[in-house]
């Protein structure tokens, strides 16, 4: 599987400010894609990725990420974060944060002459490992229920789609809330593809915003096994308050 895949990428939950960082999507973007890893394949990135808004910047870095073709068309997804939280007259706090476990699972298949796309799931849960005094983790348990699509065509590649987070917990005024996005890549030459994503978030908790935002970044295959993965972008709905500015850098290895 070739893993440039628009928006987990993950960065970071809408409401920076007030609420802890999360580790979602398709890296190096948020929009996530249905095309798993490889059937006893696998594949491990070393990753920084972070938000700033007003007054606050916070996100992770080192994290790690691992995923495994557990079964055909099935892998096996786990990300174990160090958080950081650098919020205006308080001291920054750096630890351990929230850990991410997943299964993604592609159910239909992509006809490569035809208009049939690639569909998929990948459901998974954030477990609070993190401490949420700190602002390094979310305090309860969250998951995420997706649905992906893709669609090739040449040197093109568009996907995406979205899901609902269960993100309760009535002592700290979270809510449920939606996510979804959309990308369009291009191949460029031989190691380099770049591509775009648009994405929308409602709010998680009743003090929080809706955010509309957008990422551009791409990956640079430096071997057979070797990739660099970056991207970068805003919000363009209340920006001050969801994403000023968020990055991605990884280091990607396959197998």
């Amino acid at each position: 599987m070739f893993v440039f895949r628009i928006g987990f990428g993950a960065v970071l939950s809408c409401s920076v400010v007030l609420w802890p960082v999360s580790v979602i999507a398709g890296p190096p973007f948020r929009t996530d894609d249905p095309e798993p890893v490889a059937y006893k394949h696998w594949e491990f990135y070393t990753f920084f990725s972070g938000t700033h808004v007003a007054g606050n910047t916070s996100g992770v870095g080192p994290a790690f990420e691992f995923n495994y073709g557990l079964i055909p068309d099935g892998q096996l997804h786990i990300v174990a974060p160090l958080a950081f939280n650098d919020s205006s007259g308080s001291p920054t706090q750096f630890g351990y944060g929230d850990t991410e476990l997943g299964f993604k699972y592609r159910f239909i298949q992509e006809d490569e002459k035809g208009w049939r796309p690639q569909v998929g799931v990948f459901p998974f849960l954030e477990v609070h490992t993190g401490s949420e005094i700190r602002g390094l983790g979310a305090g309860h348990i969250r998951a995420y229920v997706p649905i992906w699509v893709q669609k090739s065509f040449g040197d093109w590649t568009t996907y995406g789609g979205g899901g609902y987070w269960i993100n309760q917990d009535g002592n700290l005024g979270d809510k449920n809330y939606w996510f979804f996005g959309w990308l369009l890549q291009r191949k460029v030459t031989e190691h380099l593809t770049l591509g775009a994503e648009v994405f929308h978030q409602t709010a998680d908790n009743i003090r929080a915003v809706n955010s509309t935002g957008f990422n551009i970044g791409g990956a640079y295959d430096l071997d057979e096994h070797n990739h660099l993965l970056f991207s970068a972008g805003r919000s363009f709905q209340h920006a001050s308050e969801t994403n000023v500015y968020s990055w991605y850098l990884a280091w990607q290895v396959t197998y």
